[in-house]
This record gives C-alpha cells, structure tokens and sequence, in this order.
C-alpha cells in the first residue's frame, strides 16, 4: 500500500550546523525506491524461504512479512525461530542486478560538499553496500559501512546496534544525524540525542506506527535535500566571512578513510 505524496518538510541548514557526523541507511536512502531495485532482494527472500523451508511461493511470502513485522528484519525471524545461519540467506538474497541503477553525479556532487564524517548504517550486508555506492560512483565519500554482521545480527531499529555503532566509531550523539527511510528505525537515534531524517517513499511498511515526533526532518528527494542544505551551509559560510572581514576555506567532504575524498583506504575489514 502506498500513501499519497505529502510536502516534505526541508528547512536546508536548519538546525544542522551542528552535525559532524552523518549516518545513511543504504537501500532506499542513497538511491531512491522508484527505481525499484530493492525489489529484487525483497523477492529474493521470499525465493529463499520458500526453497528452504520447503513452503509454496504465497506462504513464503507471508511468512516473511510476518518476520519482517515481528522481528525487525526477516533474517533475524529466520534466525530466532528456525535457527537459520545468515551467510547463506545474505549472499543469497543479494545477488541482484544494479542495471537499473543509474550513477548519480549530483549525489556524489552534494557528498563532496557535505562536510562531516559518513557512515553508512544497513541491515544488509557490507559487500552488498559497497557495491551498490560503487555503482552509484559515491563510495570515495563513506569512511565504512557498518552492517548487519558488524551489529551482531541486531537489526535496526534494536537499540543495542545504534549503541555499538557510537561507540565503535566514537561518535557524539548530539552532533550526528541518521538519515533513514523506515521511520521505525530514527527511534533510537531520537531517544540517543542525534538528529533524524526520514526520507519518505509512501510505502506503509516504512511509516511510522503512530506518532512522528522522533523524526526531525521529513524528506522526499535526499539528493535535492542535500543539494539545498550545502547550498544553505555555503551561504552561511560566506556571510560569515563577509562579517569578519577573512576568509575561509572552501567546503570539502572530511573525515578518514574513504570520507576524505578519495585518498583513504576504506574500512572493510571486519564489517562483512
């Protein structure tokens, strides 16, 4: 079921002088959902249960909603109740074709001038995440990819992941912001200090179960979002330079590994 579209809010550069550090879901969220690539791991699950559980494409199906709505993530039902092992499921399941995807020059372009570390934050794989922000030609800006494995198999939104996700990379909550297409999962960053922003797609699994006051900003295009908000950030820059008569350097993406623009080396290590 999809929602008619709403007026995102966007207040480019309001209250987010401050983040330092920016977390990005992967699927969804760096590319948008109307591309529909998501779907191919979505029936890809439902392929999988059904060949391993022995069941009929429908029942798979089913049954993999209701572990998607139970139990956060489908993999984690198929874990907690049939004590399934992730390897097979995860590489099974992305194992998908990224033609459709088209590189994005604008979202590398507002990357680069976004300044902060980023992460990105998925309860796919790491393997899977690299290649997809390969394809999209923006991987040079993430210093790593933080997934389901590195969180122990806790899906977002359990707390305990977002909580090993801070301290791992050292991160102050109340300077960072998660970007997020399931609103469910900006709940704990809420309750940890850090700024939310979901970016919406109108698809009900994705909204949230009652309230929204958890999420901070709602958004409908991450790259136009992102454009504004540089744009937003720059202008500031340069009226306060103006003010004290200086100058200042230009905006450039910060932060180590693959989030200083592309002379790092990536942590992948460990996180697949």
């Amino acid at each position: 079921m999809a929602f008619p579209a709403q007026t995102a809010t966007v207040v480019p550069g309001s209250g987010l002088d401050h983040i330092d550090v920016w977390v990005f879901d992967l699927d969804n969220t760096l590319y948008p959902a109307s591309c529909n690539l998501f779907d191919q791991v979505d029936r890809r699950m439902g392929e999988f249960i059904a060949r391993t559980l022995g069941l009929d494409f429908d029942s798979a199906r089913r049954l993999q909603k209701q572990y998607f709505y139970e139990h956060g993530t489908t993999l984690r039902g198929l874990m907690t109740v049939h004590g399934l092992e992730p390897d097979a499921f995860l590489e099974y399941v992305h194992d998908i074709d990224l033609s459709m995807l088209p590189p994005s020059e604008a979202l590398d372009a507002a990357l680069q001038m976004l300044d902060g570390r980023k992460l990105i934050f998925t309860n796919g794989t790491a393997s899977h995440a690299w290649r997809v922000v390969e394809h999209l030609g923006v991987a040079r800006h993430f210093e790593a990819v933080v997934d389901i494995a590195a969180s122990d198999y806790l899906p977002k939104p359990d707390p305990r992941a977002y909580e090993a996700l801070i301290r791992r990379f050292g991160i102050r909550p109340e300077s960072a912001a998660l970007i997020d297409d399931m609103a469910t999962n900006l709940l704990p960053a809420h309750a940890l200090g850090m700024t939310t922003v979901w970016v919406r797609h109108g698809y009900a699994w994705a909204h949230p179960p009652s309230c929204d006051d958890h999420v901070h900003h709602m958004i409908d295009d991450l790259v136009s979002w992102l454009t504004d908000l540089v744009a937003a950030r720059q202008r500031a820059c340069d009226g306060e330079r103006t003010g004290a008569g200086g100058s200042r350097p230009a905006h450039a993406a910060s932060g180590p590994g693959r989030g200083d623009g592309g002379t790092g080396t990536a942590d992948r290590t460990g996180l697949e």
